[in-house]
């Protein structure tokens, strides 16, 4: 067997060490470390470390295929992401999961899936599936199912539903970890939910409840994804608890991922002063040891799993090698491309103009609206109370106040009635923007100044049985995802560079988040507080319940 040899800075993570040698490889493996003798050393302007890993990704939220989300990931010094199918899982079920794994084998990025603890995530929408207990355990039984990914439904398990209990019982029965969701969950609750052998947790706003779940024992994963952006106020917790931090992005949109993954974070981490080890522990240690992952971590025996870096602060990945085949080299991706097999489960029909309008039927005395407010950069939102707008009996978006119509129609049935809120700071002056990604069930969302324009942008993502819109006048664009309304079966060049087109579209008929379409997708997420809607309503999390548009006791 031909040996490669590699040879720069070594950096040991493992024991803190860094200094000049050789990696050799055999096969896939690492079979000796060669450190250069104090008086023989070469100076290098290059580092050899651990490759990347990402500890929790949707990878459908990137819109690329596994095998195209592995030719970008791995330009960015990125060698293995574990990845929660829960995305697809909602449209397909197990056939979702097990098209994942296929398509996440057929190419070197080292992937890890999990079986999708809550599809649905909550009992209070429509998706195209239910994955059962009896399906957790079939799943948890292969070995490519390595841990039981994120369990949303955090009110279940406090108040002790069943089937819920049912899933995490199996996993602890198989021993693979379990991974959590449980955003702002504190004190009493947080700990009967850690006590169930929940051991992660990406969802931390604050720092005091990052720190409180570590107290308890939970890996913490700081998220810098495309919509939530917690690592500037979570960084800090690094200094002292890196051995329980890891690094994540969770949903990544294709024109972040086209610049940047992990390595932006590590950058990131370093520029705040954070000591190097300390960092690499984070973003390729942890997960390893964590999630028990078939990664190498530069060690003699290991699998070849690495990258080289340059020394200076851009911390320029140069090169990925992939058990020992080097995938990635100066920017370029040296995986194949490769065509994908459609799959999907689309019903909805084409829409009218009029199934778009609210009638002003107002409780009275109740003559104020709820209605949802984004913040932008974060998952959750504020529930508020409007006077709304009328015009001819009816309810209407006012632009003077930034408050327009939204609307989620369910996509896995031909004729079903459409659900309307209303949401503020979305910004639009014109035009609508609408989406078949709409977390986590994947129903049609819109959001738009008038019901023409929002019945035009939704009508773009039913003919495409899947995609992201925007429209304005006699302007239109899309971006088709026809693989389970969620991925594009385009190269990633192409995905991101549309994404660009209809995102800028987006801003350009007013819109002042930083990520438009992904704070939409999450406007349809009930089980992050507060106020949400599903294809069955308006729904406020806190209260668990339906809530009427106007009233607080409907």
């Amino acid at each position: 067997m031909m040996k490669k040899k590699v040879s720069g800075n070594i950096v040991d993570v493992m024991n803190g060490d860094i200094y000049p040698g050789t990696i050799v490889i055999s096969g896939s493996k690492i079979s000796d470390i060669v450190r250069e003798e104090r008086g023989c050393r070469r100076e290098y302007e290059h580092y050899i470390m651990p490759g990347f890993v990402d500890s929790h990704v949707h990878i459908e939220s990137s819109m690329l295929t596994p095998a195209e989300f592995a030719r970008v990931a791995v330009i960015h010094g990125t060698v293995a992401v574990v990845s929660d199918p829960h995305e697809i899982a909602n449209v397909l079920g197990v056939e979702g999961v097990r098209y994942m794994i296929e398509e996440g084998w057929s190419v070197p990025l080292k992937f890890y899936f999990g079986a999708p603890s809550c599809v649905p995530a909550s009992p209070f929408e429509t998706s195209g599936a239910v994955i059962s207990s009896a399906e957790i355990e079939q799943l948890l039984q292969m070995d490519e199912i390595r841990y039981l990914s994120e369990v949303m439904n955090f009110p279940g398990v406090i108040k002790d539903d069943e089937e819920m209990h049912r899933k995490l019982s199996i996993a602890r029965q198989y021993a693979k970890p379990i991974d959590g969701h449980a955003p702002g969950l504190r004190g009493a609750d947080l700990k009967k939910y850690v006590s169930c052998g929940i051991s992660t947790d990406h969802e931390c706003i604050t720092r005091a409840e990052a720190l409180e779940k570590l107290s308890l024992g939970m890996k913490v994963m700081i998220r810098e994804g495309s919509a939530a952006k917690n690592f500037d106020e979570l960084i800090p917790i690094v200094n002292e608890h890196y051995e329980n931090c890891m690094f994540c992005t969770d949903d990544m949109h294709p024109d972040e991922l086209i610049e940047g993954h992990i390595n932006v974070l590590v950058k990131r981490a370093l520029d705040y002063g954070i000591d190097m080890m300390k960092v690499l522990r984070v973003a390729c240690v942890n997960p390893v040891m964590h999630y028990k992952l078939d990664v190498g971590l530069l060690r003699k025996g290991d699998y070849a799993d690495f990258i080289v870096v340059d020394v200076d602060d851009d911390f320029n990945i140069r090169r990925t090698y992939i058990n020992g085949t080097l995938v990635a080299e100066e920017g370029t991706s040296l995986i194949p491309r490769k065509v994908s097999r459609v799959v999907n489960k689309f019903e909805a029909r084409k829409r009218e103009v009029t199934d778009f309008s609210v009638d002003c039927k107002k409780p009275e005395p109740c003559d104020m609206m709820n209605v949802i407010e984004v913040i932008d950069g974060q998952l959750i939102t504020n529930r508020v109370r409007v006077a709304p707008k009328e015009i001819a009996g009816r309810i209407v978006s006012d632009i003077s106040r930034d408050i327009l119509k939204l609307v989620v129609i369910n996509r896995y049935r031909a004729d079903s009635k459409v659900a309307i809120g209303f949401v503020k700071n979305f910004g639009l002056k014109e035009g609508a923007i609408a989406s078949s990604v709409a977390h986590d069930s994947h129903n049609i969302i819109a959001v738009g100044v008038s019901d023409d324009d929002i019945c035009r942008a939704v009508n773009l993502i039913i003919e495409n049985k899947g995609g992201i819109s925007a429209v304005s006048g006699s302007k239109k664009l899309i971006l088709p995802l026809p693989i389970g309304g969620l991925m594009s079966t385009w190269d990633y060049s192409s995905v991101a560079t549309r994404y660009r087109e209809i995102d800028s579209m987006a801003k350009a008929l007013g819109s002042s988040l930083s990520a438009p379409f992904m704070t939409l997708s999450f406007m349809a997420l009930l089980v992050i507080p507060r106020l949400k809607l599903s294809d069955k309503g308006l729904f406020d999390a806190y209260e668990s319940r339906f809530i009427n548009l106007f009233s607080y006791s409907c």
